[in-house]
């Protein structure tokens, strides 16, 4: 099973950008505890992160022609605002879990509607970074369930 891992603009900063809000860990702390889960589930990961709109929705929408199974994306921003990265992620064809490290609906108002959310599985946030290895394990569910119905 091969995952795309998906962040979007200012995650290269967490762990120094608000901590109060997002928390300590940094972005290379969330691949690691991800790779180690990922090896337990026989997954094979692929990380990317951009602060560039156009960057994030290239790599996505191109992700079911490279050999992806699903994807696990923080579109960050994004979220609120980016109509490409919605339909990249639906053009995909790929399942996909959102994330969020805080908790989008307890925050401002402009945070609690997602562009994304409707094309995506599921969505996760406000449980921290732990939130992309419970989005890793939903995937991992969702991919596998999907290649019994097809046997």
């Amino acid at each position: 099973m091969k995952i795309l891992v998906v962040n979007g603009p200012n995650l290269q900063l967490l762990g120094k950008r608000r901590p109060d809000v997002y928390g300590r860990a940094t972005l290379r702390d969330v691949e690691a505890s991800l790779r180690r889960r990922a090896e337990e589930l026989d997954a094979d990961l692929v990380f990317f992160q951009s602060c560039v709109e156009g960057e994030l929705a290239e790599r996505i929408g191109n992700s079911g022609q490279e050999g992806f199974d699903g994807i696990v994306v923080n579109p960050a921003a994004y979220t609120h605002t980016s109509v490409a990265m919605r339909d990249a992620i639906e053009a995909s064809g790929l399942p996909a879990v959102e994330v969020h490290i805080s908790n989008v609906h307890r925050r401002e108002d402009f945070r609690r509607k997602s562009l994304t959310a409707p094309v995506c599985a599921g969505q996760i946030c406000g449980l921290g970074v732990k939130g992309y290895e419970l989005a890793l394990e939903a995937l991992a569910d969702i991919i596998g369930s999907k290649r019994k119905r097809k046997k």
